[in-house]
């Protein structure tokens, strides 16, 4: 078995098929061999338990599992059997996650470097008593950080794009940057493209 694909991102949903988390291919098969869950085939809904879905054969365009007799899907979203509350998860504050809410963006010119010009900038400056938090910390540029310096944007005539916020938690947040387009029929588009600061 390739392990790079029983780390692959599998999209939980509960009992009534909203998504509330975010798991491993191994530990969606465990909880599918458990019985604790199903697996949806997302092009047409249907639920399968373990036997049923290790009856059905790889198309030759998606990553399999290689068990010693056969060969298995891999499994892309799965829906707990019993399960049905929605949890409130909170997102980390970590640097990987401000890259997530701000898009890889810089928040005072709108450019988009690449990781390795991005900086993550205090709008109000720890010399001025601001703190690492949600609410203080955003993306900027090499160029636009040098230029604020050690002042407010206000200080630094500088205007940021939106207002920083804590996040809501949402599957994007709990696995890494790999996104599974079959997840857009449970999640929805507009999900995947709001301004993290509309409606929050």
């Amino acid at each position: 078995m390739s392990v790079a694909v029983l780390d692959r991102p599998t999209l939980v949903l509960n009992r009534n098929w909203q998504p509330v988390n975010v798991a491993s291919v191994s530990r969606a098969l465990v909880m599918l061999w458990n019985e604790s869950a199903r697996v949806v085939d997302p092009d047409d809904f249907r639920l399968y338990d373990w036997a049923d879905w290790a009856r059905l054969k790889p198309r030759d365009d998606e990553p399999f599992i290689q068990a010693v007799t056969f060969r298995m899907r891999v499994p892309e979203v799965v829906s707990l059997t019993h399960y049905d509350r929605y949890r409130e998860s909170t997102v980390t504050f970590s640097r990987r996650n401000i890259f997530k809410r701000d898009h890889s963006t810089c928040q005072y010119c709108g450019g988009r470097p690449g990781s390795s010009e991005l900086t993550i900038d205090h709008v109000l400056p720890r010399s001025q008593g601001g703190v690492s938090s949600w609410e203080n910390c955003v993306l900027a540029c090499v160029s636009c950080n040098s230029r604020k310096a050690n002042r407010t944007p206000e200080q630094a005539h500088m205007k940021l794009r939106k207002k920083p916020v804590r996040p809501e938690w949402k599957p994007m947040y709990a696995y890494s940057t790999m996104r599974i387009e079959s997840w857009s029929r449970f999640i929805s588009e507009a999900y995947w493209n709001v301004a993290l600061d509309e409606g929050e």
